[in-house]
C-alpha cells in the first residue's frame, strides 16, 4: 500500500511492440487508491479492448485533459495470480536497466524481473481451534457425554489435550463429519481457521550437517570476500578452482558468514548441476532457511518459495538463472557456480546474461558477487586479470591426486603428415592400447559451433558469412547459406586462405563416428549415446 494516495498511474501495456513501448497515463479510482502501487499488475481499457499492464510510477499531476484520461479497471491482487512486494520500485529500475542493456521492450523486461510475482494455485489448509478454557471445556464435555453426543465428545476430548488440530486429521482419524464441526462452531466451542501452506520442496535436518574445516587456501578466499563486504567494498570475486578443489565449501562458508549478519543469499547453479546431492549439502547446513527453484517444481510450489522469500522465511535460494529475481530485500551475496555455462544466457527476449544481471543487482543492493569455475569464461578471466574482479585460485584437490593429462592435437599437422583419418595418430594408438588391456574408452563429440560448416583441413579456415561473421552451412548442390541473414554462396573448390584443395564440409556426427569405429576396431563393443 502506498504511503500517500496518488491520482494518476503511469502504466506499461502488456503488448511487446516498440511503438507502444512507453508509459500511458491512467486515473486511479478512489476505490483502488490504497491498492495501486509501482509493480502492481492491473486491467485497463486500451483502445477498444481491455488489456493488462504494469504500474511503473504514481503521480499527482498530469498534463493531459481530464476527459482524455481513462480509469484503471481492476488491480490483480494476491490470490488472482500475483503477490505484492514492498520493493517493487527496485525491480522497475532493474527492468529499465535490462531494457537499455539488452535492447528489449519495457514490458518483456518487466515480466522477466517480476517473474517472482507469478503464482500457481495456493495450497489452503484448515485447522480446528478450541475456543473454551479448560474448565468450560470440561463442563461442555460432561454435557456431550450426558446427551450421548459421541462424535462431539470425541472431538472435544481430543482438543482438550491438543487445542489446535489439523482439520483433515479430525475428519479422518477421529471420523468426525462436517455437520458436527459446523454445529460446534456455531455453538462457539471451536473455530475453523484457514491458512496458506507454503511448502518446502526438500526438508533435511540441519543436525545432519557435516561441519568441514576449510583448508588455508579456502579460508583465505572466504575471509577476503567477507571482510571486503563488511568494509563496504563488496565487488566481484572470481574463484578459479580445479574440479574437486572445494569451491562449494567456500561458497557455503561465505554464504553462512554473510547470512549471520542478517543478509540473504542467492546461489545460482546450472539446471543440469542441480542434483539432489548438491542440494543436500546446502540443506544440511542451512536447514529450513534454504529453498530451491528448479524446473521440477510445479507453478504453485515455485510460488510458495517466492512467497517464503518475500516474507523473510528463507535466507538462501538455490536455482538456475530465474532464481536471480528472488524477492530478497536484504540481499548480501550472489554466488554463480560454473559461471562459464551457456545456460546462464537467456535465449528469449530479453536476452540477458545472468552473470551481468547479477552484478547489476548486487550494485543496486550493496551485495557482493562470487563467480566460480574450473574453466572461467573468457570475459570473466580477462576482467580478473585486469583488476576489475578479484582473482583467487584453488589448484589442489582436497582428496589428493592430480588432474588427468591433456593433449591437444593440431589436425592440420596430422594431414600434412599423411593422416586423413578423423582420429589423430596419438588417439588411435591410445584406443588400441586400451582395447588390448581390456579397458574402456569414452569419445565425446561437440557438434555445437561448426557443425555442417565448410572448413579447410590444411589451415583450419572456416567459410563465414561476410555480413554476420558466422559459419555458413552447406546445403545440397554445393550451396552455402547463412542462417542469420540469408546470404548465399557456392562452396569453394580450394581454400580461399591457403589455396589447399582439402576444403570440405565438416559433417561427422555420432552415427558416422560409430560406423567409422566399427570398421577400424572390429573387435570392440561400441555403444553410442546421443543427448
Amino acid at each position: 500500500m502506498a504511503d500517500r494516495q496518488y491520482r494518476y498511474a503511469q502504466i506499461i501495456i502488456d503488448i511487446s511492440h516498440e511503438k507502444l513501448d512507453r508509459p500511458f497515463t491512467y486515473r486511479i479510482p478512489a476505490a483502488l487508491a490504497d491498492q495501486v502501487e509501482p509493480g502492481s499488475r492491473v486491467r485497463i481499457p486500451f483502445g477498444h479492448a481491455v488489456r493488462t499492464g504494469y504500474v511503473v510510477e504514481l503521480t499527482d499531476s498530469c498534463d493531459l485533459p481530464e476527459d482524455k484520461i481513462r480509469e484503471i479497471g481492476e488491480v490483480l491482487l494476491p490470490g488472482q495470480g500475483y503477490s505484492r512486494e514492498k520493493d517493487s520500485g527496485f525491480y522497475i529500475r532493474l527492468a529499465s536497466w535490462m531494457k537499455e542493456r539488452y535492447g528489449a521492450t519495457t514490458i518483456t523486461a518487466l515480466k522477466t524481473v517480476l517473474t517472482s510475482r507469478k503464482t500457481g494455485k495456493p495450497k489452503i489448509r484448515r485447522q480446528i481451534r478450541l475456543l473454551l478454557d479448560r474448565d468450560a471445556a470440561e463442563e461442555k464435555l460432561a454435557f456431550y457425554h450426558q446427551k450421548h453426543q459421541v462424535a462431539r465428545e470425541r472431538l472435544l476430548r481430543e482438543l482438550i489435550g491438543t487445542p489446535v488440530q489439523p482439520y483433515d486429521l479430525i475428519t479422518t482419524r477421529l471420523h468426525v463429519g462436517a455437520p458436527v464441526i459446523r454445529a460446534m462452531k456455531q455453538a462457539g466451542v471451536i473455530e475453523v481457521d484457514s491458512y496458506t501452506d507454503l511448502r518446502n520442496p526438500v526438508s533435511v535436518s540441519p543436525d545432519a550437517a557435516e561441519r568441514k574445516t576449510l583448508s588455508p587456501a579456502q579460508q583465505r578466499i572466504s575471509d577476503a570476500v567477507v571482510e571486503s563486504f563488511e568494509a563496504g567494498r563488496p565487488g566481484v570475486t572470481l574463484i578459479r578452482g580445479i574440479t574437486g578443489s572445494g569451491k562449494t565449501e567456500v561458497y557455503i562458508s561465505i554464504i553462512s558468514r554473510i547470512c549471520r549478519s542478517g543478509r540473504q543469499a542467492i546461489m545460482l547453479i546450472p539446471e543440469i548441476a542441480l542434483t539432489y546431492q548438491t542440494l543436500l549439502r546446502f540443506y544440511r547446513h542451512f536447514g529450513d532457511r534454504v529453498s530451491v527453484i528448479n524446473s521440477s517444481l510445479s507453478e504453485s510450489e515455485k510460488a510458495d518459495q517466492w512467497e517464503r522469500a518475500r516474507r523473510g522465511e528463507i535466507d538462501v535460494i538455490i536455482g538456475p538463472r530465474s532464481a536471480l529475481f528472488t524477492p530478497f530485500e536484504r540481499l548480501g551475496v550472489i554466488v554463480i557456480d560454473e559461471e562459464h555455462e551457456n545456460s546462464y544466457k537467456n535465449e528469449s527476449m530479453p536476452k540477458y546474461h545472468a552473470r551481468e544481471t547479477a552484478i547489476q543487482i548486487a550494485r543496486m543492493r550493496g551485495a557482493c558477487v562470487v563467480l566460480g569455475s574450473a574453466t572461467p569464461s573468457m570475459e570473466s578471466y580477462y576482467r580478473a586479470l585486469h583488476g576489475e574482479y578479484r582473482l583467487f585460485t584453488l589448484d589442489e584437490r582436497l582428496t589428493g591426486g592430480s588432474l588427468p593429462c591433456t593433449e591437444i592435437t593440431d589436425m592440420r599437422m596430422e594431414l600434412r603428415r599423411g593422416n586423413r583419418s578423423i582420429l589423430s595418430r596419438s588417439l588411435d594408438s591410445l584406443i588400441r592400447d586400451r582395447l588390448e588391456r581390456g579397458e574402456q574408452t569414452m569419445l565425446f563429440l561437440n557438434r555445437r559451433g561448426f557443425a555442417g560448416s565448410v572448413s579447410c583441413r590444411s589451415c583450419g579456415f572456416v567459410v563465414k558469412c561476410p555480413h554476420c561473421d558466422v559459419p555458413m552451412s552447406l546445403h545440397r548442390g554445393g550451396r552455402m547459406v547463412c542462417h542469420y541473414c540469408g546470404h548465399q554462396a557456392l562452396q569453394p573448390k580450394t581454400c580461399p586462405d591457403c589455396g589447399s584443395p582439402y576444403i570440405s564440409p565438416f559433417r561427422a556426427g555420432t552415427q558416422q563416428i560409430e560406423t567409422w569405429l566399427q570398421e577400424h576396431f572390429p573387435g570392440a563393443r561400441i555403444l553410442r549415446m546421443d543427448a
